[in-house]
């Protein structure tokens, strides 16, 4: 879709102009005229959870210029390293372009084949799987990236098409535990507040959250409002460590100790809001009690903060009329991941910090959809965050879909680390994954390629080869990724933001959603399941009336729409405005949340905490930022930080080779950088790197309630490399 002429007038093109002479384009100098796009289409992101608007430019059916939308309300024309560069992605050699088979199983080499073979290969290896061990033995891990009318339609044909329940998606390993303590607070998941509270807080507390490497373009949000104090409880000096007002260096996992003392703080002093609390809420009386041990002094005692700061903090958070508490995987990465944003959301229903302006628990979600994935793709709920044990949810959806209500499951299945564990005792023996590269991402990687290797059919969908994962796959689907198909994602701040393609797919690579429709004629259920369905529109159109009614309601908006607004948020700028939420009876939950030390502590062996994260120049396992020249060369490699203290303990010097050591394996040759920005006993690496795994040696540990993982502790010590 072409952009209009004030939109090319505010980049500074001249419309009238077919070409630009050398050094004469006020936009992009000095450059070659195969590179001067001829159209600009208007998309989204396929980065992160920002949902940043985007003008990509295209000249003879490639992509060679990406701008930002300066009419998008999310980003206002600015973009991050990774969308300035994210065309560059589109047409590189490590696409993948045919399907691939295993002809001689497992050890022979990957060959390629037609569609049609590919296809009746998979179908006819997974039902013949189910036939004999049952529907459940497929296990399907999707992603946070496809369009929203591509998980709507894989949920149906997984869990209606094949009829397997062990269905999940690789946003557990990053946002199920916000997921989970929404629901535990306040019956339902989505996020009550927007980017726009940021703007409009007096206060705000960022937990374990890294927005200037991790959400860049939200920095922006900050500090608009006069007098605003910045709080950022973090165990390491981060980039936005650095912004704050006040930064907490509190130790690793001693954020519920620091939640319950505010928490202890704000009741005490009679800084909570009486009426909200009587009328809104359950559990003021237990909560009371609970955090009465959790004493400035005994929270000081476990967090490293002085009385004074802690007693500071509860005070600014209490008395500001508008509070903003936002987080992301320094929260979620945890076995307790789900009770602390629990914990979080306390503090907003004590204060009746919700449903307002300037005021929310904010969960910042991670990839570019995976709100989309929550609300429609029928992983740990049914779509329209319906539950699938409430008979009145699947009668209603039975009605919608006009099928039998016993074709519904009436529990969810297997979770994703518990799918790996199934494959592992044959459980689960087909694996199908999309868009997602496990052997890079999982934690103790060792146990996932395990599994890898037991599963009998391995199937990787994935828009890039090769990848680590098909290392293991049977079979090889190519897909067609962002830029080459039409759909829509939702960002952190619930907003449905129209993505569109501006070139074609490489090769023989299809849409997602093509191949979920040609597996559905397959199975013979297309046309029960997707009656007249040709494109991902007829997909938004059901889902439109699925959603319709629901908290999370997409009927009021119309692709067109969405193109021209930049977007629209479903639940408007803040739910619970009116104090009642998706519980029985209408009352939020507060919650008693104990503060419980993290499964592998330090000892002689392995004496440091081990935190991994992300960095600002790379997205999840690299699989597409690896593949951007510019982006490779500003970090090619995987790093380890260290303080000063302990490296002159060790001998070490600034960018020696170590070696990271964990019980569960070794990892040689990462570059040493010995900086204050983390605490002695604790060190930091990048998850980003196939070739130096970070995940080598992360903890197989888990949230009981979200499933999520433990990513962020785990015990190490580190050695010169051998």
């Amino acid at each position: 879709m072409k952009i209009s002429q004030r939109v090319m007038r505010a980049l500074g093109l001249d419309t009238a102009k077919k070409k630009y002479a050398y050094g004469n384009d006020p936009v992009f100098g000095h450059i070659s005229e195969s590179r001067v796009a001829d159209q600009w289409t208007k998309t989204t992101c396929g980065y992160c959870s920002v949902g940043c608007g985007m003008l990509v430019g295209t000249r003879d059916g490639k992509a060679v210029a990406v701008r930002g939308n300066p009419d998008h309300p999310v980003n206002l024309g600015k973009l991050c390293p990774k969308g300035l560069s994210e065309h560059q992605m589109i047409d590189t050699p490590g696409r993948a372009r045919v399907p691939l088979l295993r002809r001689g199983g497992k050890g022979s080499p990957l060959e390629p084949i037609s569609w049609d073979e590919a296809l009746d290969v998979m179908v006819a290896r997974i039902t013949g799987l189910q036939r004999t061990y049952g529907s459940d033995t497929l296990g399907v891990i999707g992603t946070g990236q496809l369009l929203t009318e591509e998980f709507f339609t894989l949920g149906k044909l997984v869990q209606l098409g094949f009829r397997s329940r062990n269905y999940d998606g690789n946003t557990t390993l990053c946002m199920s535990s916000a997921v989970s303590g929404y629901k535990l607070s306040f019956g339902s998941d989505g996020p009550p507040g927007s980017y726009a509270d940021m703007e409009h807080a007096d206060v705000v507390l960022l937990v374990g959250s890294n927005i200037a490497d991790n959400h860049p373009i939200l920095c922006n949000r900050l500090r608009k409002r006069p007098g605003q104090v910045l709080i950022v409880a973090d165990p390491r000096v981060t980039k936005t460590a650095m912004m704050a007002d006040i930064h907490l260096p509190v130790k690793p996992r001693s954020d519920i100790a620091l939640l319950n003392g505010i928490a202890h703080i704000l009741l005490r002093d009679g800084m909570i809001d009486e009426a909200f609390l009587e009328s809104h809420t359950e559990g003021l009386d237990e909560l009371r009690r609970f955090v009465a041990e959790f004493t400035p002094e005994t929270v000081a005692r476990t967090t490293g903060l002085t009385v004074e700061t802690i007693e500071n903090i509860a005070f600014l958070y209490g008395t500001a009329s508008s509070a903003f508490i936002g987080w992301t995987m320094g929260v979620n990465h945890s076995t307790q991941g789900s009770v602390t944003v629990a914990a979080i959301n306390n503090l907003a229903l004590l204060t009746g910090k919700i449903g307002q302006l300037g005021s929310a628990p904010f969960s910042i979600t991670g990839q570019c959809n995976a709100m989309g994935t929550r609300e429609s793709g029928f992983t740990s709920g049914m779509p329209g965050y319906r539950k699938f044990d409430s008979a009145k949810d699947r009668a209603e959806l039975a009605v919608l879909w006009n099928i039998d209500e016993e074709e519904l499951p009436k529990s969810r299945g297997l979770a994703y680390p518990d799918i790996i564990e199934a494959a592992l005792d044959k459980r689960v023996r087909a694996l199908w994954f999309i868009a997602t590269n496990p052997v890079v991402s999982f934690p103790n990687v060792k146990l996932l390629t395990q599994a890898l290797s037991t599963a009998e059919f391995v199937v990787v969908q994935d828009g890039f080869y090769p990848t680590p994962t098909m290392d293991y796959a049977d079979l090889v689907l190519p897909a067609a990724i962002w830029g080459e198909k039409e759909g829509t994602y939702t960002n952190s701040e619930r907003r449905v933001s129209k993505v569109n393609a501006f070139v074609a797919p490489p090769g023989e690579a299809r849409s997602d959603f093509d191949i979920f429709l040609s597996i559905a004629e397959r199975l013979g259920v297309r046309e029960r399941l997707f009656s007249g369905w040709i494109s991902s529109h007829d997909a938004w159109l059901e889902w439109q009336r699925v959603s319709a009614g629901r908290l999370c309601d997409y009927s009021a908006f119309t692709w067109a729409q969405l193109e021209e607004q930049g977007g629209a948020q479903w639940g408007g700028t803040s739910l619970y405005r009116d104090g009642v939420f998706p519980y029985d009876g209408g009352r939020a939950k507060l919650h008693c949340v104990p503060c419980l030390p993290f499964s592998e502590q330090p000892d002689k062996e392995f004496d440091f905490i081990l935190n991994t994260g992300r960095t600002v120049e790379h997205w999840h396992t690299r699989t597409k930022t690896g593949a951007v020249p510019q982006l490779d060369r500003m970090v090619p490699n995987a790093w380890l930080e260290m303080n000063p203290i302990d490296a002159d303990r060790l001998s070490l010097r600034q960018h020696d080779r170590i070696a990271l050591v964990s019980r569960r394996a070794r990892v040689e040759g990462i570059e040493l950088r010995i900086t204050g920005i983390v605490a002695p006993g604790q060190v930091f690496m990048p998850f980003h790197f196939a070739e130096q795994n970070s995940n080598l040696v992360t903890l197989g540990a888990f949230d009981p309630i979200s499933r999520e993982p433990n990513f962020k502790q785990c015990a190490v010590r580190v050695e010169r490399s051998r």
